[in-house]
């Protein structure tokens, strides 16, 4: 793996990057019913999430002022 050639004083650690087991693992446990619904709520959450802050923060992001000329401030009014 490494091409080092220098002596080792253990064989086995000299050849541990050509070592295969024979011994297979565990197959993955399967998710359980609750497991499986916790993981669509919080994923449901963070969607309605990100919804909500595009649909609260699309005021914030138009260019056309509000009110459009219709109302006047009580500091330009002149009285």
């Amino acid at each position: 793996m490494f091409g080092r050639r220098e002596p080792v004083p253990f064989a086995f650690l000299a050849e541990a990057d050509r070592f295969r087991s024979n011994v297979t693992p565990p197959p993955p446990e399967r998710a359980t019913a609750g497991q499986i619904a916790g993981r669509w709520l919080l994923g449901l959450t963070v969607v309605a999430g990100l919804v909500g802050s595009l649909v609260i923060g699309m005021p914030a992001l138009s260019t056309e002022p509000l009110g459009a000329g219709s109302q006047q401030s009580q500091a330009t009014d002149g009285r």
